[in-house]
Parts: C-alpha cells; structure tokens; sequence
C-alpha cells in the first residue's frame, strides 16, 4: 500500500509540476486520497501499544525521528533549491514539507498522549483534538489572505511549522486508532458491503461540487479522505494474494514502500520540465485514458531513475546515514 501510494504521489508531481495541469488523468480524484493514506500509513507504523512515553523515550524516539525525517530534508532541499533555499522555508518547503509534517505529527501524537494519558477515554479525547487541530488548518489555509496581515510575525512562524498542513493530522491519528483497535477495524471490513459502501461513499464524496464555503470545503476533505484510505487499505487486504512476494507485481510494490523516503528526497530531481511543451498535444487527444497513460509513463521512468541513484547512494554507509536516515549496524567482534 505504501509502494502504491508513492508511486501516486509522483504521478501526481508528473501532472502538476511538469504539465500545470492539476485536472489532467484524474488526479484532483487521486489527490483526495493519496496524502491521507500515506499518512494514515505513517500513523499505523508509528503506533507500538506497549511504548510508554516517559522521558527517554520521548528523547529517544524524537532524535531518531529528527536524524531519518529532518535532516535529510534540509539536505535535499538545500540540493534542490541552492540559492533560494532560505525563500522555501515556508509551509510547503519548496515541495519538502511532507517528511517535515510527518515529524512535526510525532511530536503532535506524543504531546496529545502524555495530555490525555491518565483519562479512561483517551482515544476519544485525542480524536477530537486531531479534529479540532485539522480543522482549524484548513480554517487558517482557506482564509490566510484575510487573517496573515493581522497576526504579524506569527505569519512566518505558521508558515515555518507549515501549519496549513496539519489539516492532515486528522488521518496520521486516525492510523495509529486502526492499529490499536486492529482486530475491530478487520472485523469490520471484513464485510464486502462494507467494502462496497465505502466505494460508493468515496465516489460521492469525490463528486461533490468545489465551493468557497469553508465548512463545505472542509468535510469534502475530511470525508473523501476517510472514505478513501479505508476503500485502499481494505482493496490491498481484499486481493493480497495479488501483492505476495511471489509475484513481480507484489515484490516490486513492496520494494518501492521500503524506498518511500528515497524516492520521496529524490524525485524533484527527476520531473522533466520539458514535458510542458507537450501540454497542449496531450490536452488534444480530449481522452483521460491517454492522458493516465502518459502520465503513468512518466511517473514510471522517473520511480526508476530514482530507485537507481537510492541504490548508489546506499552503497556508502555515509551518505545512507545522512540522506535518508539508515541507521548503522553495529559490528560485534567475535571472540578469536
């Protein structure tokens, strides 16, 4: 599911950066969905139901985080943005802002627990304030132009933690409550009409007209996410025995999710600006199946270009620990 969402991701960068065109090959559909699985995904991977927060732990698993989500960001970004690197420092981080994100939630999942770790319904309290924190992102993002010029230089500060982005905390939450009430979660999709009913929901969602109105704006976002990582996550399970190792289709999804973060540093580099020469040939054809194919195309050659240089930059221990995070493996003697 991970490999599947990255490789959404960079189909999505295909039609935005080296198209402009947002609309193209379905993608204002798959963006509803792309960004709350993976960080839904996220969220499921980072919950341990035997983790105690206490002090060290706290330290330890912030530091670890900082080392494999910070700092190869900052890294990448300086790579990629050379001497405008100071101007992307703001919410979006000049495309970087999801692994910065992915921190800044880690540190909002920690602090939320240790808030409500002594209360008999802590998920419920932590759920709301996942609600509450999404909301008033999107609230913040919708009407920034009005509220930026009277809060000064909590503008840039805002804009530094990407605050307009934290209206996706709500599926990073929502994925640590999947694992931890996981037998639950596949008791009840493990039903095929609820299957069904979720790709209904999701289709009607995703058809709901674009407005300006701020609550109606919000609950399209909040629901076709919801709607459309459950309708993911229960397809991958539904039809495993198409992903198992013993397929190419299944390995190499499952080697693209365990080279998510390499691919996601990467692939800036790899979008072809050329390829908008080619907008108004590709907007021609008026067919969606043509634009998926060369969109998908495209995404493929750069996933590749991307899986090759990941493979090169592993080879030195160094770079490995540095750009993408990989920890060291610690050599114990042997006694002669």
């Amino acid at each position: 599911m991970r490999g599947f969402t990255m490789i959404l991701v960079i189909y999505s960068h295909v039609c935005v950066f080296c198209f402009k065109e947002y609309f193209i090959a379905f993608n204002d559909v798959l963006f509803l969905l792309r960004l709350p699985c993976f960080f839904m995904i996220s969220g499921w991977l980072f919950f341990k139901a035997t983790r105690a927060w206490d002090h060290s732990t706290v330290k330890q698993v912030l530091s670890n985080k900082f080392m494999v989500q910070i700092v190869p960001t900052f890294i990448f970004l300086a790579l990629h943005e050379r001497a405008n690197f100071f101007h992307q420092l703001g919410a979006f981080k000049g495309g970087y802002w999801f692994t910065f994100g992915l921190f800044v939630f880690f540190c909002l999942y920690i602090l939320s627990s240790l808030l409500f770790r002594r209360s008999r319904h802590r998920d419920w309290w932590m759920l709301l304030t996942a609600v509450v924190i999404s909301m008033s992102a999107s609230w913040y993002d919708m009407h920034y132009r009005a509220v930026s010029p009277h809060i000064g230089w909590g503008r840039e500060f805002l804009g530094f933690i990407g605050f307009v982005t934290w209206r996706y905390y709500l599926f990073f939450f929502i994925g640590t409550l999947v694992k931890r009430h996981f037998e639950k979660f596949l008791e009840w999709t493990n039903r095929r009409e609820v299957f069904f009913i979720v790709i209904i929901l999701f289709a009607l969602t995703a058809s709901l007209p674009r407005t300006d109105y701020w609550p109606w704006v919000y609950t399209r976002f909040a629901l076709s996410g919801i709607f459309g990582m459950v309708m993911v996550f229960t397809f991958f399970r539904y039809f495993a025995s198409w992903f198992t190792k013993e397929r190419t289709l299944g390995r190499s999804l499952q080697y693209v999710g365990t080279r998510t973060l390499d691919i996601y540093l990467l692939h800036f580099f790899f979008l072809p600006e050329s390829l908008l020469l080619y907008n108004r040939q590709l907007l021609a054809y008026n067919s969606k199946w043509v634009e998926i194919g060369v969109v998908m195309g495209e995404a493929l050659v750069v996933l590749a270009c991307c899986l090759v240089v990941s493979y090169i930059l592993r080879l030195s221990p160094f770079l490995a620990k540095y750009l993408f995070g990989v920890k060291q493996k610690s050599v114990v003697e042997k006694p002669q």
